[in-house]
């Protein structure tokens, strides 16, 4: 028998493997115990760090010792105090016992699934967030109940450093030794910030439900928890929608893990959302405070909610807002638009009585007629349809706030509910018959926001900003930015000659258009700079018309700041009423644009706050540098109109202030005269618009000097009402423009707009004509030019009429209509009713064919067939243009 000796080569080959995977296992323990050692290291050392920052230790032990709650102050440019967002907590304390389990369960679920099992932290939560964040993904914070409780009452929870999370962890393992979970719990739901201004489950909960969080339903109760992760994104009265989605997931969540059934989930979110009122407002817990500009804090404190992340909470925390408001510019705006808003409420009552007793004089016994003999009782004054109207107006007038008051003195929810549907009837009516107004001054260079006012009352009920957030038609002051485009397709000059005369325009699908001038008034012969000067219709749809809509469009948006392909398409109409300012913008879009040309062709970035520092002084938020830094990223591109282009519309514009619609409300000059530290008299140079669309329903100007620019409007929140032919963007927001213009200059030393130094040609035109001078036109102005489309040719019209001679007018060219209004209305005879002449009441079998229209067929035109005529009109019987 052959065996085998050890250290034989069978004994070898069999033993050699095992002796090196023993090696290896023996290699690994080690390389595992050395990493096992050094992270041990490590956490010691960052948990002796962590110790060594945390004084006194067995001191703190008190845990409710922690840093109080301090305002956040909002000063203006020179340091003074605008208002302070107050640090005194809205909060109602509430035991865990009393409060539902499905209120426990939500937080639970959203917060930290495995509170009842783990000792202060979760090994999983960290490291599924350390994952994260090396991912640059959200996957959902690391943080347990217990570690926000302690982060957020013992450390800076908005410092980003892993020093922090160590005192948080050591922290959390002292409460977690200290007190019950209950207890931990209770705490969290009573401390932790759930709404504006507003702490714990109790205050959220009547803040946002109008009751006891005792009572609260399963979707009120996930409404609340994702207050928990971000109180402004998700606030269902900001974000409705974002809410319902996110409340959405916490119940899917809560029916996976068996706290709820699918049923009862679905039946709470849609009786939640079945009830929810749309109209109602997020507003802000500092109602009760001295507030020397509440529009611009609130527009403040709806730009920190954008800024402000995570456990930053300004309403506790200390914070000092650096601002850009001027409370000086700010006192003077609030006077001139108070002024301006009590003129136009009183001018427009008046008017609107007058026009209501007119039509009840004129046309109520017309209509009476009308309806007695076609029979018609619905239109009667005296039909139940009037009479139901007229009562329904008294009970919401006088009847509904007795019954708002019984509703609520006996509790009666039903008649409660009726009650706010008659106030809500109320109010519609006084926003579609109550005049507000909107004023922003911009600084040309910076972009500051030196003064705001957003309405009549800043209040609870009326917090729209209307400066801001106002989606209003600009009328002509909508006409500057595209002839902005006309001047650089240079097509067009200042001192091109227009007609300003009735001619019909057809937009692109064929309809036709007719534009009326301000109280149907035409001047004929004009030159470009004259019409936007004055303001004049029909010219400025030719400019229009030469450029094309695609350019006027793009230099529109561009102007704006509307850069979104989608939100250019649907904020401008290609249809000629596009000329006349029919879209909707807000003041401070408006603002932005001119600025603009102030700036020399430069974008101007409208920007309210400048710095944002913590209790210690440390600044923490820097808004301003940032948009500094991206401006110089842009580096040309900051210039989106050439300094050439931006020259020739001021230039133009100056004119409106000098001998245009504004001349009068600038005092011809008057206004903007001051003396300077030797005492000499100089004029501030100033341009504008105003603008006031056709139907008389808002009320613009907007305007700059080398400094600064301002939007003012007037008008309604509702559409549907006139302000009357005597309040317009000349009569009302014009003198508001300017007094408050003169105001904020008093002291300034003068400045003029800066002329690029090459690219533009002067020339002495003729007033009629737009060509050269010659000694025999009427009258000579000087106008800039883009180098190259100034003209050449000598004015022909008058180079052989006597110094003064009444110059012939060129032949007004096929296109356009021209119609003597005085012969016209010589001719036309007051109409006398003829009662004998009426028609006999119809057959009803018969009707359709008796009252066909015979000229139906004409009507029906092709929009070829319009075309072809070259703009040519034949007078019907009845012409509007005549009215």
């Amino acid at each position: 028998m052959d065996t085998a000796l050890p250290g034989g080569p069978q004994w070898t080959q069999k033993r050699i493997p095992g002796i090196l995977t023993g090696m290896r296992s023996v290699i690994f323990v080690r390389i595992f115990a050395a990493l096992g050692i050094l992270m041990a290291l490590v956490m010691g050392v960052g948990l002796g760090l962590g110790l060594a920052g945390t004084e006194n230790i067995k001191i703190l032990e008190n845990f409710v010792d922690f840093a109080p709650a301090l305002p956040t102050k909002i000063v203006d440019m020179n340091g003074t105090v605008i208002t302070e967002f107050t640090g005194e907590e809205k909060r109602e304390l509430v035991p865990l016992s009393e409060l539902p389990k499905h209120l426990v369960h939500a937080v639970l679920a959203r917060e930290d699934p495995n509170f009842y099992n783990h000792r202060g932290f979760s090994v999983r939560g960290i490291a599924r967030a350390a994952y994260g964040r090396l991912r640059g993904r959200n996957l959902g914070g690391g943080s347990t109940i217990t570690q926000q409780v302690a982060g957020t009452l013992y450390t800076d929870r908005t410092e980003m450093r892993l020093s922090r999370k160590i005192r948080e962890l050591w922290w959390a393992l002292q409460m977690e030794r200290r007190y019950t979970k209950n207890e931990i719990l209770e705490i969290y739901l009573n401390y932790m910030i759930m709404g504006p201004g507003t702490y714990g489950v109790e205050a959220a909960s009547k803040y946002f439900f109008g009751h006891s969080a005792r009572e609260i339903s399963l979707a009120e109760a996930a409404i609340l928890v994702i207050q928990l992760s971000s109180p402004s994104r998700y606030n269902p009265l900001d974000n409705p929608n974002d809410a319902m989605d996110r409340q959405r997931s916490v119940l899917t969540r809560m029916i996976e893990m068996g706290y709820t059934t699918r049923e009862e989930a679905e039946e709470s979110f849609n009786l939640y959302w079945d009830n929810y009122d749309y109209t109602r407002e997020s507003t802000s817990a500092y109602y009760n405070r001295q507030d020397s500009a509440p529009w611009f804090s609130e527009y403040v404190r709806r730009e920190l909610d954008t800024m402000m992340y995570g456990a930053m909470d300004y309403y506790r925390d200390g914070y000092t807002v650096i601002t850009t408001l001027d409370l000086r510019y700010q006192q003077a705006a609030e006077k001139y638009m108070a002024d301006g808003l009590k003129r136009a409420n009183e001018e427009f009552t008046r008017s609107r009585s007058s026009r209501l007793t007119q039509a009840e004089r004129t046309y109520i016994p017309v209509v009476d007629l009308l309806s007695l003999y076609f029979d018609l009782g619905s239109i009667h004054a005296t039909s139940d349809a009037q009479n139901e109207q007229k009562a329904y107006s008294r009970f919401t007038r006088t009847i509904n706030p007795v019954v708002d008051m019984a509703s609520l003195l006996f509790g009666i929810q039903d008649l409660k509910t009726l009650s706010g549907a008659a106030f809500a009837r109320l109010r519609d009516s006084a926003e579609k018959n109550t005049v507000e107004g909107a004023l922003i001054a911009i600084e040309n260079e910076t972009g500051y926001i030196k003064a705001l006012i957003g309405g009549s009352q800043f209040s609870q009920s009326n917090q729209l900003i209307r400066a801001t957030q106002g989606s209003i038609q600009p009328g002509s002051t909508f006409k500057p930015l595209y002839y902005s485009a006309a001047i650089d397709s240079r097509e067009f000059t200042a001192g091109t000659l227009i007609y300003d005369v009735p001619m019909v325009f057809y937009n692109e699908n064929g309809t036709p258009y007719v534009p009326q001038n301000f109280r149907g008034e035409w001047k004929g012969q004009v030159l470009l700079w004259e019409a936007l000067a004055n303001s004049m219709n029909v010219p400025s749809l030719r400019v229009l018309d030469g450029i094309g809509f695609s350019r006027a469009i793009d230099r529109a948006a561009l102007l704006l700041g509307i850069t979104d392909p989608e939100a250019v398409r649907q904020t401008f109409p290609r249809v000629y009423p596009l000329g006349l300012g029919i879209i909707s913008v807000s003041p401070l879009r408006m603002a932005k644009a001119f600025a603009t040309f102030a700036n020399e062709g430069r974008e101007v970035t409208p920007i309210a706050v400048r710095a944002v520092e913590d209790r210690n002084g440390r600044v923490v938020l820097d808004p301003e540098r940032e948009l500094r830094v991206a401006q110089r990223q842009k580096g040309e591109g900051l210039q989106i109109i050439s300094p050439q282009n931006a020259y020739i519309m001021t230039s133009i514009l100056r004119r409106t202030v000098e001998s245009g619609t504004l001349a009068s409300s600038a005092g011809w000059g008057a206004k903007f005269t001051f003396r300077d530290e030797r005492g000499n008299r100089f004029r501030m140079p100033a341009a504008g618009k105003t603008g006031t669309p056709q139907n008389w329903s808002d009320a613009w100007t907007i305007g700059y000097t080398p400094y600064y620019t301002t939007a003012v409007w007037f008008g309604f929140d509702r559409p549907g009402n006139s302000l009357g032919v005597n309040l317009t963007g000349a009569t009302l927001a014009g003198p508001v423009w300017a007094d408050f213009m003169r105001d904020i200059h008093q002291g300034l030393p003068p400045r003029d707009f800066v002329r690029p130094a090459t690219g533009l040609i002067d020339a002495k035109v003729c007033t009629r004509t737009g060509l050269l001078w010659t000694p025999g036109c009427p009258g000579e102005i000087t106008l800039p030019f883009l180098e190259g489309t100034q003209p050449r040719q000598q004015c022909d019209e008058h180079q052989n009429s006597g110094s003064g001679g009444r110059p012939s007018l060129r032949p007004v060219p096929f296109d356009t209509m021209s119609i003597n209004i005085e012969n016209e209305l010589e001719q036309i005879k007051k109409v006398e009713l003829d009662l004998d002449a009426l028609p006999v009441r119809p057959d009803p079998e018969n009707s359709r064919d008796q009252n066909r229209n015979p000229n139906q067929g004409a009507l029906d035109s092709t929009a070829e067939d319009r075309r072809s005529r070259n703009y040519g009109i034949e007078l019907p019987d009845y012409n509007p243009l005549l009215e």
